[in-house]
């Protein structure tokens, strides 16, 4: 599978289509042999071409990510691999160490950290980008980046930062579309954008107004109303990433790299998208109407 490319501000690229390995949300109880499914799962991602993998401190499986990286025999060199810290975010270094040791690698291709929540000051949000600083220079990770960072979070990291962050990954699909020109602002500032619960509007709220729009846009590329989505995404410039615990909707997404869709399709999508709203995650940190 060919993925286009986009470049980063810091002159790297990145893949415009990753796998994430958040699967470990999907874990059931009693299930005894999750992590070797987990391992299963994504080696059958890797053996479809999705190279760039999307991991995180958070999930708790960068020990089964790096067994399926390992057991891929796939050349280190052709991975795109984006992890996040959270939990160690207040000693990044070590805890950049640890997904490494934990992952069987020596670098990431793209740090990012997790969630804005851990600060309580700009002074905290500088303190932690200079750690972040640190890991690039150093060689542990390629390009940086932030993720769930709202302007004044970002604003803040900048008026701090020697290095600026290359992407920030939101919540983005055509029911988050993000107000004040949030996407043209990190635009201008240098940063692209990643995007996770893209997908929101076919499985998260499948009712909502453009229930019968994906429908018939799916049908008219004999496609699928995610394909259909994730195209959408790409076209708008950010990069998506998604996640199943079926192998089968693998050769699904892919699919999103092949359908064109009109300049009539992706406008009305957008259009039909801003009549509503839905945010999926960290809905606690903001009002019910609020689509920063």
């Amino acid at each position: 599978m060919d993925i286009p490319l986009l470049e980063l501000g810091d002159g790297n690229h990145i893949p415009v289509l990753a796998f994430g390995t958040g699967t470990a949300w999907f874990k059931e109880d009693g299930d005894t042999n999750f992590n070797q499914k987990l391992v299963d799962l994504i080696k059958r991602a890797i053996d479809k071409g999705f190279y760039h993998l999307d991991c995180a401190e958070m999930y708790g499986n960068e020990e089964e990510v790096g067994r399926a990286i390992k057991d891929s025999k796939i050349p280190r060199e052709k991975f795109f691999i984006t992890n996040k810290v959270s939990q160690g975010i207040h000693n990044i270094r070590a805890a950049i160490e640890e997904s490494l040791k934990k992952m069987q690698i020596d670098h990431f291709d793209l740090y990012l950290i997790h969630t804005p929540y851990f600060a309580k000051s700009d002074a905290a949000f500088q303190s932690a980008w200079k750690s972040m600083e640190e890991i690039k220079k150093d060689g542990l990770a390629t390009s940086i980046g932030v993720s769930n960072y709202l302007r004044p979070h970002v604003e803040a990291t900048l008026a701090g930062a020697t290095i600026p962050p290359v992407l920030n990954q939101i919540e983005f699909h055509p029911y988050l579309q993000r107000g004040n020109e949030y996407l043209p602002w990190l635009c201008e500032n240098g940063l692209r954008v990643g995007s996770f619960n893209g997908l929101t509007p076919a499985f998260r709220a499948p009712n909502g107004p453009l229930r019968e729009p994906l429908s018939r846009i799916a049908k008219a590329h004999n496609t699928t109303e995610a394909a259909v989505l994730i195209h959408w995404i790409i076209q708008n410039g950010v990069v998506a990433v998604t996640t199943t615990k079926d192998p089968q909707r693998l050769d699904e997404y892919a699919q999103a790299l092949k359908i064109k869709l009109t300049k009539e399709e992706l406008k009305e999508i957008k259009d039909v998208g801003l009549t509503y709203h839905f945010r999926a995650s960290w809905p606690k940190h903001f009002e019910a109407d609020d689509r920063s």
